[in-house]
């Protein structure tokens, strides 16, 4: 065993592979400090402040398993002994690099009587990623190969800086996209972290991090621990996670250093908390208790041993005495047994370690015998770049160019059984080929802390129906409040997006609906209003053509003209009729025939007019002795003006339908939530000449009938054109702005209402008086009558 210096496992072999275990570790009571171990002191003082840990008694007892398993094997390193020389590390790095300096020089357990005694040729070390960097870069320059079975930081993947490191377990950079891709899996986006204040805790945390701000994941705080901390420090790191919001927490450390934290814990009763637990803690066998279950879950305890001494006073509850020991301690009587021992250091259920440390073993004997024999044990290596091989369990051991095996870990859940801790493995996640990772989960039988429910963890919940996030400033991007979306935008999973230029949002914003259409239908109150008075006007208008017609043989309607009457009773009911195309759905037939039909019929109405008003300039021409003006203008003269006229306007109708035709159109400027169906003009300046046509008609009408304004009293057939062509001009002069400024379906209202108006101007005005005459005062339907007084006299 060695002097009480070295506490050492040796054994002699031609080839020597050093081991550096944490035999035992260091507990903190309180928050006073340690005074520095004199020099000269053993490796470790184990009275009062250090503690033994029986897990790493079992690595050692598995390197010593496989070394002798290995020179019992006539297939590996035939001929060759494999010897080994262990030292405890204590858990802390400068132990440790004092170990390996030890094991680098002459060892003092050899016999002296060879004149060249073996050196180490590997080391299998170390348990924490802090004690790994200081080994490998202390032995690395010297070629010194040396495999981890427990350092997972990423950093020792680092080729340039340490070129003879490899390790049986997985990098953590592995280990945080496999933590990464759990949370991803259940949906938490708000999650605390707590790391080690080592290489270990730090670099696995920053990994983790970074591998989680891909998946939109939030950080809330990283609290930092050690086993060295005072209590002050713990406290602070147990008020951080009491004050936080988070409901789920990864803890990337070491049993060790957790293992206060956890205590002060469960102690200030935090429950509640879904705990994450990295390699590092997550089997350990200390915090594995019911007590401990109140507020963390499950956990699988490590399996720790130290030399033979401490293990049996734990096991059996005495002490073998050495012959320079005196002790006051209970004294084994030599009759003690192993075999009804219930101590956790005999579950095997859980050897991850153990079997990482089983194959640190073979990797190196497997690299000696190829080394040695230039070839590999039974089997070709598969890859050039790759120690291979394949153990007594068939499973395929190998290093990648970093030194690290595949990524593999299963997935552990802590669960209360018969008052017991158990680790209970309920899934696996592998590496794949493409660096991703496959996930195999048996999520039904996960036991939780909130019970059967899978936990939930956000900083704000997600936004309801119809609002959009918004970053509160100064908080990750988890933590946001929720903003009622615009009208016309509905919400989606980050923002509002606009509908549809023919689309509006619901009330809930959260579908886009067609907008409802707007036109003149038949069937409101408004079309059915200007419907009746369209008919109305189209009924009187046949009425007084059919009067006229009945009566054509009296004075009043031959003085009147009756032919040029009739033409015009028939245009004006066409523009009775005309306003009925400006009503129902815009189609492209429609919205060409109300502009057309409107223009040629007013152009028809007005042309007619203006025949009248010269016939009856003609007329009072003819009263001058000698002017033969009204023999020259005819029927025939009066057919003409009437048909040169109305084919100006149906020429210019032809034209704009021709080039630049009125077509249906959706506005959308009137209202946000409908559209307004209407006819286009096509042509601004067409629709305008057809009312400027329209209008120099009507005013030369206005102007020769007020010439002719000195006409006999009694049947002045100017001033009634004259009145009527003042009416038709103001209606028409009023319906320019009232047209322009008049939204959606009142602008076609507008229009409908200047053509009725006019139209019930010319009739009413025109042909009301002689209606009454012939209808209601008879006595006056006499020659006589109509040429008046005056006319008498002369």
């Amino acid at each position: 065993m060695g002097d009480d210096n070295h506490e050492t496992l040796f054994h002699h072999g031609d080839i020597m592979i050093g081991g550096i275990f944490p035999v035992s570790y260091k507990e903190i009571r309180s928050t006073s400090t340690f005074e520095r171990e004199p020099p000269g002191q053993q490796l470790c003082n184990f009275i009062n402040l250090f503690r033994f840990d029986l897990r790493a008694f079992r690595w050692t007892q598995v390197m010593i398993f496989a070394i002798e398993e290995i020179n019992k094997d006539p297939a590996l390193l035939p001929n060759i002994s494999l010897g080994y020389r262990i030292l405890n590390s204590c858990s802390f790095p400068a132990n440790t690099l004092r170990a390996a300096l030890t094991l680098a020089s002459r060892p003092e357990e050899t016999e002296f009587n060879s004149s060249c005694p073996p050196t180490i040729s590997a080391v299998i070390a170390a348990s924490g990623s802090s004690q790994s960097l200081a080994v490998a870069g202390t032995l690395g320059p010297f070629q010194v190969p040396i495999v981890s079975y427990f350092s997972t930081c990423a950093c020792l993947s680092d080729r340039a800086k340490y070129p003879t490191f490899f390790r049986t377990i997985p990098s953590d950079y592995f280990q945080a996209k496999a933590l990464a891709a759990l949370v991803k899996h259940f949906g938490w986006q708000w999650i605390g972290a707590i790391q080690s204040d080592n290489d270990y805790g730090r670099n696995g945390i920053l990994s983790f991090t970074e591998e989680v701000k891909k998946l939109g994941v939030c950080i809330a705080f990283v609290g930092t621990i050690a086993r060295t901390y005072s209590m002050d420090k713990i406290l602070d790191v147990v008020e951080m996670i009491r004050r936080s919001t988070v409901k789920v927490i990864l803890a990337f450390v070491p049993e060790g250093d957790f293992y206060p934290l956890m205590k002060e814990v469960v102690k200030q009763n935090i429950t509640g908390i879904q705990w994450i637990a990295s390699e590092g803690w997550i089997t350990a066998t200390k915090p594995s208790t019911p007590e401990i279950y109140q507020a963390f879950g499950g956990a699988l305890g490590f399996v720790i041993a130290a030399f033979v001494k401490d293990f049996w006073e734990i096991m059996v509850g005495c002490r073998p005495v050495l012959p320079e020991e005196h002790r006051m301690d209970k004294i084994c009587t030599g009759n003690e047994t192993l075999l009804n021992s219930q101590h956790a250091f005999f579950d095997v259920t859980q050897l991850r370690a153990t079997y990482n440390v089983y194959k640190a073993v073979y990797a190196i004997a497997h690299a000696l015998h190829q080394l040695i024999f230039c070839k590999p044990a039974g089997q070709k290596p598969r890859y050039k770049k790759e120690v291979n091989f394949r153990n007594e369990f068939g499973d395929d051991v190998f290093f990648d160019e970093n030194g690290d095996p595949p990524a593999s870990y299963d997935i552990i859940n802590w669960q209360l059984r018969n008052g017991q801790v158990q680790h209970v493995t309920l899934g696996h996640f592998a590496s794949a080929a493409n660096g991703d990772f496959r996930l195999n989960i048996q999520e039904e039988k996960i036991v939780w802390r909130t019970g059967k429910r899978v936990p939930t963890s956000v900083c704000s919940n997600v936004c309801p129906v119809g609002t959009r996030k918004a970053q509160i400033k100064g908080k990750p991007t988890c933590c946001f409040d929720c903003i009622p979306c615009a009208d016309g935008t509905i919400a989606n999973s980050t923002d509002c997006t606009p509908c549809p230029q023919e689309y509006w949002s619901n009330e809930r914003k959260d579908e886009c609906i067609p907008k409802t259409t707007e036109f003149l239908r038949y069937h409101e109150p408004m079309g059915i209003a200007l419907t009746v008075v369209s008919l109305l006007g189209a009924s009187l208008s046949l009425v007084t053509m059919m009067v006229f017609i009945h009566y054509r043989e009296t004075p009043v309607i031959k003085a009147s003209n009756s032919e040029l009457s009739c033409f015009l009773l028939f245009s004006l009911f066409l523009c009775f009729l005309c306003p009925l195309t400006f009503m129902g759905r815009p189609t492209v037939w429609t919205c060409m025939l109300r502009h057309t039909a409107f223009g040629v019929t007013f152009a028809l109405c007005i042309s007619c007019v203006l025949g009248k008003t010269i016939v009856v300039v003609t007329a009072f021409k003819a009263t001058i002795p000698g002017n033969k003006v009204a023999g020259k203008f005819g029927p025939a003269q009066q057919r003409i003006i009437v048909c040169s006229c109305t084919m100006i306007q149906i020429l210019i109708c032809v034209l704009w339908l021709k080039f630049k035709p009125p077509f249906p159109d959706m506005v959308f400027r009137y209202s946000n939530k409908k559209i307004v169906l209407e006819c286009n003009t096509g042509s601004e300046a067409a629709f305008y000449a057809v009312l400027g046509y329209i209008g120099i008609l009507a005013i030369v009408c206005l102007v020769l009938a007020f010439l002719a304004r000195k006409l006999p009293d009694n049947f002045n057939e100017a001033k009634f054109i004259t009145f009527s062509m003042l009416i038709f001009c103001a209606v028409w002069i009023t319906f320019i702005p009232a047209y322009i400024s008049s939204p959606g379906k009142f602008t076609v209202a507008v229009e409908i209402f200047a053509i009725l108006s006019s139209a019930f101007g010319l009739l009413s005005s025109i042909f009301a008086p002689k209606c009454y005459i012939i209808l209601v005062k008879p006595e006056k339907n006499t020659k006589k009558h109509v040429m008046g007084k005056k006319m008498n006299k002369k």
